[in-house]
């Protein structure tokens, strides 16, 4: 499915919403029944900052494609039908948290809210069955998510592009998000081999 981009991220988003709202020291900030205003955003912390959301930024700043599986075979559909098989991605989350600097203890709140993130990833790596969301639930898709180191460099970059200030964040690889692909081929199987041989001999 060309949705696999989408559905990746909001099954990471609203697993880490149901984290936040059942954290005791995160739920009156995240839980819209205790008062809580602050969400899980698919926006990038430029956008937030300008909308004036509060929560975590969980934003898909880069997609690579999974060079492992590069010369996977097509999947034959049927005896004569072939489907080509899908693109395989590598999604790359920045994490970071969003808090007014007018807000009451904003930096130990955005620790908080990372700590969680931390947390979360660290204790359940992979997405499947229940945690699918959009249009992976029902399906077997899997995904698994690793934290990804970052240079100084590499943050520097990101943030510089934001136009923005560095801001505490933490990157997260996930895999694997495929594309299906909408080629189909048609090939006949061989239905009868006729076997020859013959001898091979130098040249006088």
């Amino acid at each position: 499915m060309y949705t696999a981009l989408l559905a990746s991220s909001q099954t990471l988003a609203n697993f880490l919403q149901a984290q936040f709202e059942n954290d005791p020291n995160l739920q009156t900030l995240f839980d819209s029944g205790m008062g809580g205003l602050m969400t899980v955003s698919l926006r990038n912390p430029e956008e937030m900052a300008e909308k004036n959301d509060q929560g975590l930024s969980l934003w898909l700043y880069r997609i690579t494609r999974d060079e492992d599986r590069l010369n996977d075979p097509p999947i034959r559909i049927t005896p004569s039908l072939f489907h080509e098989p899908p693109l395989p991605l590598r999604l790359h989350y920045l994490c970071t948290p969003i808090v007014e600097a007018a807000t009451a203890n904003n930096a130990e709140i955005e620790q908080r809210i990372l700590g969680k993130v931390l947390q979360t990833f660290y204790g359940h790596p992979s997405f499947r069955g229940s945690d699918l969301a959009g249009d992976f639930s029902g399906t077997n898709a899997e995904l698994r998510s690793r934290i990804e180191p970052m240079s100084l460099e590499d943050s520097t970059r990101i943030w510089n592009a934001l136009e923005q200030p560095y801001q505490l964040s933490v990157s997260y690889e996930v895999t694997l998000a495929n594309i299906d692909s909408e080629v189909f081929e048609s090939n006949m199987p061989v239905m009868q081999v006729e076997p020859d041989y013959s001898v091979i001999v130098k040249e006088s």
